[in-house]
């Protein structure tokens, strides 16, 4: 006689109070027996009834006012049916079935777009961009960039950090250090953005790329091994590789540190995604020679643009600094003896960093109890299966990753994602392999196997809305498509 959505006519005001308190829509579709519509009751609409009079226990068929519904089919488009709601002048939408019984009822607000990873703003960012007003600090540097770089070095472990302007900056000035040039190959994971091998070609260097793991997603130790044994066979020695840290967890960086010590070829660790992932206890981005963080807006914490660069060399990191100011000499006017670059941070996002890295731990927390409830509520879809988090590993959960099983199911990715766009639900595909890429079509790619594991995440693999601030009314609503998809 009563559902999530539904009472029938033939019980009390009461009642529908109940439902519309159970299912947090601010309405109630009052129905006959057969669960044909009557009307929508809102709770303003009871509000005005008790005013007048009526009283909780007065009958339904009572005080029905005859009024029309609106109603639309299920599975109507988002944008179609918010432009219902604008014409009509009314905040709620009754869904019904094909055979016209009541499936659901829509608010306006559960129409509005969920985002993938949008910048989530804590208290504290705002007060240190306006000491930075207040003290005139708005040229590129002071002292947010100072109390930033610190901040992560004490977050992390690591012994010496530079602000730049980004991820894709750090990346670039590690290979500086690494004394990249024109003619040397640099090997790097090819699941993985393109900021992570761009840099490779402004050094007019050679990127080879290996391929993935199924158990981290992440660099494959074999295929690792038997690309530097190849580049060996050439008479060749690489000059670096870049380790990259998918969607908030780090690599097996235990079986690739071994490799890269009996090759003697120093590592960058691509964590532009992992800030706040441990592998083993201890931080990402703290095992290779040199290491990268990203506070791009959509990651786990944002400056709105911005990098770290990461390394217990001391000089290293002096030598960061000097190329991302332009490499200006120490001289009383402007000296220069190679080439720099314009990197710095400003001291306006550095005061953005500092608030946000002063919640990074409760946006780990969040994020993962978003990854958590995901699993939860889609468990019964056994055709999906979510990215691993193996013993000894801590991830950040940046983005909730799944693939689904082609052998469980013949419906495509690209479908699931067509399907939550119609509800104004931005999910995406996982990253294209750098191996596949038109820009990277030459490059060489090594696989531990025949089967390629990157093309195989890449084929079947989506990030689901994963940002801190995801409400779980929201994540709830893209469970429910999720499911509405496979039934």
């Amino acid at each position: 006689m009563m559902s999530n959505y539904t009472v029938y006519i033939g019980l009390y005001i009461k009642d529908a109070l109940e439902v519309i308190n159970r299912n947090s829509k601010g309405a109630v579709a009052v129905v006959e027996s057969d669960g044909t519509l009557i009307q929508l009751l809102t709770d303003g609409d009871i509000r005005r009834l008790i005013l007048e009079g009526y009283a909780l226990d007065t009958k339904l068929s009572g005080i029905v006012m005859k009024r029309q519904t609106i109603t639309v089919e299920i599975g109507t488009e988002a944008h179609t049916a918010k432009m219902l709601l604008d014409e009509q002048e009314i905040d709620h939408l009754v869904y019904v079935n094909k055979d016209k019984s009541v499936a659901e009822i829509k608010h306006r607000r559960d129409l509005d777009p969920i985002l993938l990873s949008s910048p989530h703003m804590g208290k504290d960012e705002l007060r240190f961009i306006e000491e930075a007003f207040n003290t005139n600090w708005i040229a590129p540097l002071g002292p947010n960039v100072n109390e930033f770089e610190k901040q992560v070095c004490e977050i992390t472990g690591a012994k010496h950090a530079v602000a730049v302007s980004s991820g894709t900056a750090a990346i670039h000035l590690a290979l500086l250090n690494l004394n990249v040039q024109q003619g040397d190959y640099v090997l790097c994971s090819s699941l993985t953005f393109v900021a992570s091998c761009n840099p490779i070609l402004y050094q007019q260097a050679t990127p080879v790329f290996v391929d993935s793991e199924p158990n981290t997603w992440n660099m494959c130790p074999k295929a690792l091994l038997k690309a530097m044994q190849h580049i060996q066979d050439m008479g060749v020695k690489p000059k670096a590789i870049i380790v990259v840290n998918l969607y908030g967890q780090s690599s097996d960086m235990d079986s690739l540190i071994e490799i890269s010590e009996q090759f003697n070829v120093p590592i960058i660790e691509d964590a532009a995604e992992s800030l706040g992932a441990k592998y083993k206890g201890k931080h990402s981005g703290t095992f290779g020679k040199l290491g990268v963080f990203s506070f791009n807006g959509n990651k786990i914490i944002t400056t709105s643009g911005g990098g770290m660069l990461i390394s217990d060399s001391k000089e290293m990191i002096e030598q960061s600094l000097h190329r991302a100011t332009q490499a200006r000499n120490n001289a009383p006017y402007y000296l220069h003896s190679e080439v720099g670059f314009n990197y710095r941070m400003s001291n306006i996002l550095a005061g953005i960093g500092r608030g946000q890295l002063n919640v990074l731990e409760e946006r780990v927390k969040r994020r993962r109890e978003i990854y958590n409830r995901y699993v939860e509520g889609l468990s019964s879809i056994t055709e999906l299966e979510f990215m691993p988090e193996l013993e000894g590993y801590y991830s950040n959960r940046w983005l909730t990753a799944a693939t689904l099983n082609p052998n469980k199911t013949e419906k495509k990715v690209t479908e699931l994602l067509q399907h939550l766009a119609k509800q104004n639900i931005e999910a995406r595909h996982v990253w294209k392999p750098m191996h596949t890429q038109p820009l990277f079509k030459d490059v060489i790619y090594f696989t531990a196997t025949e089967h390629s594991v990157s093309d195989y995440l890449f084929e079947n693999g989506l990030c689901l809305p994963s940002g801190s601030n995801l409400t779980d009314t929201a994540q709830d609503r893209v469970i429910q498509e999720i499911k509405r998809f496979f039934e």
